[in-house]
């Protein structure tokens, strides 16, 4: 009898065990090499893109994916702040629109699990003005815009600080905030703005930092621009990511690819009218 009965418990445990498993199988559970393994084996995926020009190049990175076999949908957000948080919830699989000073931030602020898988283009940051065609020619006291999102209110400070305009404390590098700012021989007014608006904002301004992309959507142009950062070892440039368990997936490596060849980067120049420079 004592024998029957360790072979029913014995069998009794092992449905258990098996359902438990299965159960865990379904739920996506601890198994997590499982869904890396999936991730791995993927042929369709959504990232997350900003609106704009950027959806003209991305439409040639869909056609180079799909003739190596990876359906690519993208996903268009209007708000920086919303790619991450979908890449991070699993509603889309990559995103590509940010540069690593904003993806520390994002990542120190909000903790999420993402990574950088491959370049894409970088968009130097310039310094826009109506009514000034030299730096040497602001007035005392004159009223300059800079973004107000930590990253691009440093990569501003730090531009304004290479033109001789301040300078800031140092080490502040690229987390730097106006309360870095350790000297300022012009007393110029830094007016902190949202991304969004600066560009359309310089015409009230003596000057402002705007980033590349809003500068096209604000109709600023080149004629307008009177300094720019550096590209070469620009530490702003943008780069497709992922989250970290999916680094390895053959998916990643087919994406990354689709966009890092020839035929995007004539669409990418022909859309950007280089503003924008592809850093591959």
């Amino acid at each position: 009898m004592r024998k029957l009965l360790n072979k029913t418990k014995t069998n009794v445990n092992g449905a258990f065990l098996l359902a438990a498993v299965a159960a865990t199988m379904l739920t996506g559970g601890v198994l997590a090499p499982l869904s890396v393994a999936h991730a791995a084996d993927k042929s369709s995926i959504k990232v997350g893109i900003m609106s704009g020009e950027d959806e003209d190049v991305w439409r040639e990175v869909v056609k180079q994916a799909a003739a190596k076999g990876l359906t690519v949908k993208t996903v268009v957000f209007n708000d920086y702040n919303q790619p991450n948080e979908a890449l991070q919830e699993g509603e889309v699989d990559a995103n590509a629109f940010q540069h690593q000073p904003f993806l520390n931030n994002q990542i120190k602020v909000n903790h999420y699990d993402i990574v950088r898988v491959g370049d894409t283009a970088v968009w130097p940051i310039g310094l826009y003005s109506k009514k000034v065609k030299l730096v040497k020619d602001f007035k005392d006291g004159a009223v300059i815009g800079v973004p107000n999102d930590p990253s691009n209110e440093a990569r501003a400070l730090v531009l304004l600080q290479e033109q001789g305009l301040l300078k800031l404390k140092p080490g502040a590098g690229i987390a730097a905030t106006t309360a870095d700012i350790v000297a300022n021989p012009k007393h110029l007014k830094i007016k902190e703005l949202d991304s969004g608006v600066i560009g359309r904002s310089v015409p009230d301004l003596d000057a402002a930092v705007v980033n590349t992309d809003w500068a096209l959507k604000s109709g600023l142009t080149p004629e307008d621009r009177i300094a720019q950062e550096p590209i070469k070892n620009n530490p702003y440039t943008n780069f497709i990511a992922v989250k970290k368990e999916n680094v390895n997936a053959t998916w990643v490596k087919t994406l990354v690819s689709s966009y890092q060849n020839e035929p995007v980067k004539t669409v990418f120049n022909e859309v950007y009218k280089g503003t924008g420079v592809t850093t591959w």
